[in-house]
């Protein structure tokens, strides 16, 4: 997926002005959040794993570590993150710019409850020079999750 599909979506949301565009890298957590001006946990990650013949999408606020007790409960299998040629195959994006939005048919989306520690959160866009702000109930009316899950560690201090 491009970031002009994600433009696209925005605007026919009315949440164009939302999208935030830089020179620099967003492609960690880190960095995206140094380019937005803040808090690492308000970065929406999208972290991509395997599940059968396809993907899963998590969506966690940025320093959340998924717990793989968590993971294994909730979709039956090991978390066992997307390789970087499949993460653009099963996504649509490219490692680090991963957009939660327009998932390809059979991969799912799904939103942790981390999310909602913050009132505004920062998705990547399609691009890994991008970020779009949101709350949480923007989000998940743009992802179309198939769910909300519980499957992040607590905040490290």
């Amino acid at each position: 997926m491009t970031i002009e599909k994600v433009k696209a979506l925005l605007e026919e949301n009315g949440l164009s002005d939302r999208l935030h565009e830089f020179d620099a890298s967003t492609a960690t957590v880190d960095l995206a959040a140094q380019c937005l001006g803040v808090d690492p946990d308000q970065i929406a990650k999208t972290i991509s794993f395997y599940h059968g013949d396809g993907a899963v999408l998590v969506v966690s606020a940025g320093k959340r570590r998924v717990d793989n007790h968590k993971f294994k409960a909730h979709f039956g299998c090991k978390a066992k993150m997307l390789s970087p040629e499949d993460t653009e195959r099963l996504t649509g994006n490219s490692p680090g710019g991963v957009c939660p939005f327009l998932a390809p048919e059979g991969t799912q989306v799904w939103l942790d409850v981390s999310l909602k520690d913050y009132e505004t959160v920062y998705p990547a866009a399609g691009s890994a020079h991008s970020g779009i702000a949101l709350n949480w109930r923007e989000l998940e009316a743009l992802a179309k999750p198939a769910g909300w899950c519980d499957v992040c560690k607590e905040r490290e201090a």
